[in-house]
């Protein structure tokens, strides 16, 4: 995920190495246009402004209609292993959720790879709508490490999700289009390169859960 903005980082310092090596004169415009940037780079992620909320969204067709899709929207049975590469690289994906009540307040427990999400229930309208807030929410990713346990203090506070939400809406012919929204914060420098990942990443997630949820609609109403 890194390599682009490394590649470009490598070029600056090769380019600044050969300006050093061939004893150009330190007034010259390649070299000043090189180093200038190098000092405001160390503090510019703390002199970012406040996150902006972030929002992905990913929508699926369900051969069902929305009263056969909303218990699988509410809660969902475990999920299989992920097929997908960039999960097994140890990005976190969802394993299961369970509910505990019914209603607005009830805590949604969304279970993931590295721990649970804490959902609770802020709109409950069956079987159109169900939004939730998130009260905690596990590390984004395992660590690859030889040791069993790793707490690594970078993974906190970068990615924060706030609130998430399901919409249920009638298709001709007893379909439902189901879609997904997860709205996040984002605090890593630069946001706009960053985000195009983290996008991603939600978006595969979302496109499993939601997969996961149409195959048993289908089941269950078939």
């Amino acid at each position: 995920m890194a390599a682009p903005l490394a590649v470009v980082l490598a070029a600056m310092g090769a380019l600044l190495g050969r300006a050093v090596a061939a004893r150009l004169p330190m007034r010259s415009a390649g070299v000043t246009v090189l180093l200038l940037p190098l000092p405001l780079l160390a503090g510019i992620d703390a002199a970012q402004p406040p996150p902006r909320l972030r929002e992905v969204v990913t929508i699926v067709d369900v051969d069902a209609p929305p009263q056969a899709v909303w218990p699988n929207v509410v809660a969902f049975s475990a999920l299989p292993e992920p097929p997908a590469w960039v999960f097994r690289l140890g990005i976190a994906y969802p394993r299961r959720a369970v509910i505990s009540g019914r209603g607005v307040g009830a805590l949604r427990r969304c279970e993931f790879s590295t721990g649970a999400f804490l959902e609770p229930i802020t709109v409950w309208q069956e079987p159109v709508r169900l939004a939730f807030d998130v009260s905690a929410q596990p590390p984004p990713m395992h660590e690859l490490s030889p040791y069993r346990h790793v707490l690594a203090r970078h993974l906190e506070g970068y990615l924060t999700v706030r609130s998430g939400e399901f919409l249920l809406g009638p298709l001709a012919r007893g379909r439902t289009r189901l879609e997904g929204r997860t709205r996040y914060e984002l605090r890593v420098f630069p946001a706009a390169y960053w985000g195009l990942w983290s996008d991603a990443l939600i978006h595969a997630i979302h496109t499993r859960v939601l997969t996961h949820i149409e195959r048993a609609s289908v089941a269950a109403s078939s």
